[in-house]
């Protein structure tokens, strides 16, 4: 990937909007907003699912989801991909025959901002899962870490937002934020396969907690490491062990955790050197864990 890394458009007007009100004090305040609206997302003929979305790259973002949820396959020939914004349905169609009424009564709810939408046999496709050894330098996520953290989002903006960056080595590559981590995470994996965008040697940072469907749903796409601002849950924890990817949670300063795949970390940073976070510094985390 040679091109400049795609980032957050803060001032795209279709993403916030401002809203009048009044602060603890009595005065009036204006403030930024995020939109969150309806998108349905079609399989060919078959509706799948109905996400609430911020709006932006909606393409990737329903080629992300069917590919996350095993229903667009690595083989498959995405023959077009047809957004309706008036409506508010994109239809992904391949040539392959695709039927998925059984598995769509099976979803279930997950415990993600703006309600997460999984589906029945959660972990079906990770067995036998083997995911790259590709080593991964401290001094990478110090660096990462801080530039994420910097760089103009919608967060900054109006926050209410999560965040999901896809990165090699200590470079950015696709920074994408929606209501739900899931949607973000989704758009990068649609942003991948509709590019052709080896996992092999990448880092997926997100600024949501490290929840089972985080997990999985990195290691199905072949990445091998997954990082984050906020903490983890036991389950998530549970999975990364299981198929062999490493997550770094907390990581706050100078400050991480690793609690699966240490063995891929190369402790290369002079921590000295890097500033520290005080307990209650949440800057780019409050709305996020």
């Amino acid at each position: 990937m040679d091109h400049d890394p795609i980032l957050p458009n803060p001032s795209d007007p279709r993403l916030t909007r401002r809203v009048t009100g009044h602060d603890h004090t009595g005065a009036e305040v204006d403030v930024s907003v995020v939109e969150e609206r309806p998108l349905t997302i079609y399989l060919n003929s078959q509706e799948i699912v109905t996400a609430m979305t911020i709006g932006d790259y909606p393409e990737y973002l329903a080629l992300g989801f069917l590919r996350n949820q095993g229903m667009l396959r690595d083989d498959d020939v995405v023959t077009g991909i047809d957004y309706e914004e008036d409506i508010e349905t994109v239809v992904v169609r391949t040539t392959r025959q695709t039927s998925y009424e059984e598995k769509v009564k099976k979803k279930t709810r997950t415990s993600g901002c703006a309600v997460g939408t999984v589906f029945g046999d959660m972990m079906e496709g990770l067995e036998g899962l083997t995911l790259p050894a590709t080593p991964v330098r401290t001094s990478w996520l110090y660096s990462l870490a801080k530039e994420i953290n910097t760089t103009p989002s919608l967060y900054l903006e109006a926050g209410a937002i999560h965040g999901t960056v896809l990165c090699c080595g200590d470079k950015p590559l696709v920074y994408m934020e929606d209501v739900g981590r899931h949607n973000a995470v989704d758009k990068i994996s649609g942003y991948m396969f509709q590019h052709g965008v080896s996992p092999d040697d990448k880092i997926l940072y997100t600024t949501g907690r490290l929840t089972s469907e985080m997990v999985i749903k990195t290691a199905m796409m072949g990445i091998p490491v997954l990082a984050s601002r906020s903490g983890f849950t036991a389950w998530g924890v549970e999975i990364a062990r299981q198929v062999g990817l490493t997550v770094i949670g907390r990581m706050r300063g100078q400050r991480f955790v690793c609690l699966s795949g240490e063995e891929r970390l190369i402790r290369d940073a002079d921590v000295s050197a890097v500033g520290d976070e005080g307990r209650k510094h949440r800057r780019k985390g409050a709305d996020h864990d």
